[in-house]
């Protein structure tokens, strides 16, 4: 990262010099208002659009219909921080330094999508969450706004104690009034549903679910009552969050504003739920996506199989609001604009090289000896992964003494936990919190749960060496620090909350053992006894 800052500052101090014939150019042509619509912790194929019948998403199937449905929209790392700043900076999380953890603290020399419009002629506000967890900051350490203006105060009575009470859409109608139409707008609408908690059984008793609903459960877990329940409440806060875009799509067509308006519609990472979130199984990083901007899409109702990266959403919004992206700070790009495919008229495969996504983790959470991470890269190709997990002989949910802190708290997390108690070689905790090998790769085809890794499968291996040898030469020519020998960088990267640092030392001489974020370790208690492997 270190090579990078020199010439991120300098392109930063020119784009600043140069930005107001651009923006005057700019303005010649009418730029459309944005609407970037996020949840926090929605998986892929939970909406109807997916062909989903649990999980009832209209507001975003509609997105999906009157625009484009992305089938291979991966995030290059399933973690709330890491993930976003991914989004904001067009870059992959093992190119931004510290913002590559999860609780980081922001680099202030690396620059976001959002300052560009800003500096543009674009106003940017927010409602909810944006970037975090973590901090940030200037250069002079005064505190930095990546949220814009943000909405806020409006509140209304949530369904349950697990919902948010913010008002996501009374509090965009508020922007909206404000806004006028002089200038052209980006509106982050950043849901906290589906994250935890979750009030349980909250799908059945408010949503008028059934646990029968649910056409399968992973394999990586067991099949019972509990988990179903699980899931049923998860879907019930997705459905939460899809209203809120539904009410947003209406005030926008009420104003005259929708069909102007580009609406992309996704989410930061997998479910909150153990083998998912912060891994880099395929339900960890494989995301829904969907597109609508009638003005911008030459042919709606398509469905792209593609495989796009959360790191081309900062040259889209950018080449959108027709600013040079070579002229920003944040050249180059990890990512290319997604243009290309919305006004291509082709449905399926429509871009040549659009084959692949990169994706891996760095520190997602404490819980090891010297609050180490589980570095992994790895690569998504044609319906094949491939994983190289460069310190197997760490624990990648954090470390069992401490209660797998690398993993919600849940009934879910609960109930795999129980059955390991009852039972050493339970298969479910072996899937979730077990050590894990040096290598694996999955035949997505027939192994959506990557459960059969066929890393040493020796009809599998040209495959194998084939990705590997890709994954390799791509992050070199990136800089990643991990593959140039200097991986240790990123477990020296502070973390953000004081309290948190030495978390694992702390912990065990009992100094944290009161402090209430440390309690939601586990459903009901952490383990305290390394299970025997």
């Amino acid at each position: 990262m270190k090579p990078l800052l020199p010439s991120l500052i300098l392109s930063f101090g020119l784009f600043i010099a140069g930005t107001t014939s651009d923006a005057a150019g700019a303005t010649a042509g009418k730029r459309p208002n944005i609407l970037f619509v996020i949840a926090d912790d929605w998986g892929f194929g939970h909406a109807g659009a997916y062909g989903c019948a649990w999980v009832k998403t209209p507001n975003f199937d509609r997105v999906a219909r009157e625009g484009i449905l992305f089938t291979n929209a991966y995030t290059p790392t399933a973690k709330c921080s890491p993930s976003r700043s991914s989004i904001l900076t067009g870059r992959n999380p093992w190119q931004l330094g510290a913002a590559g953890n999860h609780f980081c603290i922001f680099p202030p020399e690396i620059r976001t999508f959002t300052e560009s419009l800003e500096t543009s002629g674009y106003r940017y506000a927010s409602t909810g969450k944006v970037w975090g967890p973590g901090s940030a900051s200037t250069e002079d350490g005064k505190v930095r706004n990546l949220a814009g203006q943000q909405y806020n105060k409006h509140k209304a009575p949530a369904p349950t104690t697990g919902i948010s009470a913010n008002n996501y859409t009374a509090n965009f109608e508020e922007f909206l009034q404000q806004a006028g139409t002089e200038n052209p707008w980006f509106f982050w609408y950043g849901g906290t549903e589906p994250h935890r908690d979750y009030e349980y059984g909250s799908g059945v008793k408010f949503g008028g679910k059934k646990t029968s609903d649910i056409e399968r459960v992973p394999s990586y877990w067991p099949d019972n009552e509990v988990i179903r329940n699980d899931l049923l409440d998860y879907a019930f806060e997705v459905e939460h969050f899809d209203r809120h875009l539904g009410n947003m799509l209406a005030l926008l067509e009420r104003r005259g504003q929708l069909d102007d308006t580009l609406v992309v519609v996704t989410s930061d990472n997998g479910m909150p739920f153990p083998r998912v979130k912060g891994n880099t199984y395929e339900s960890a990083n494989h995301l829904p996506l969907a597109i609508r901007w009638p003005n911008g899409i030459s042919t709606s109702g398509r469905k792209i199989t593609d495989y796009v990266s959360f790191v081309d959403l900062a040259p889209t919004f950018v080449e959108v609001a027709q600013i040079d992206w070579n002229k920003t700070p944040m050249a180059p790009s990890a990512g290319k604009s997604l243009l290309d495919i919305l006004r291509s008229n082709k449905d399926g495969r429509c871009i040549e090289g659009r084959d692949h996504v990169i994706i891996g983790r760095e520190r997602n959470d404490l819980g090891r000896p010297n609050d180490e991470g589980y570095p992994v890269r790895g690569i998504v190709k044609n319906e094949t992964l491939y994983l190289e997990n460069f310190e197997p002989s760490r624990w990648p949910a954090c470390n069992p003494e401490t209660g797998y802190m690398d993993s919600d708290g849940s009934p879910t997390k609960t109930a795999i936990l129980q059955e390991h108690r009852e039972n050493e070689s339970s298969r479910a905790w072996a899937a979730s919190f077990g050590m894990r090998p040096g290598a694996e790769a999955y035949d997505l085809t027939v192994d959506r749960d990557c459960m059969a890794n066929r890393a040493t499968d020796p009809t599998f291996k040209p495959k194998v060496d084939e990705l590997r040898a890709q994954l390799f030469a791509e992050l070199k020519a990136m800089e990643d620090p991990r593959v140039l020998g200097r991986g240790a960088e990123f477990d020296r990267y502070p973390n953000a909350d004081e309290k948190r640092r030495n978390f694992y030392n702390r912990y065990m001489s009992g100094e944290l053992m009161d402090a209430s974020w440390v309690k939601k370790a586990d459903f009901e208690k952490p383990i305290l006894k390394a299970p025997k492997q």
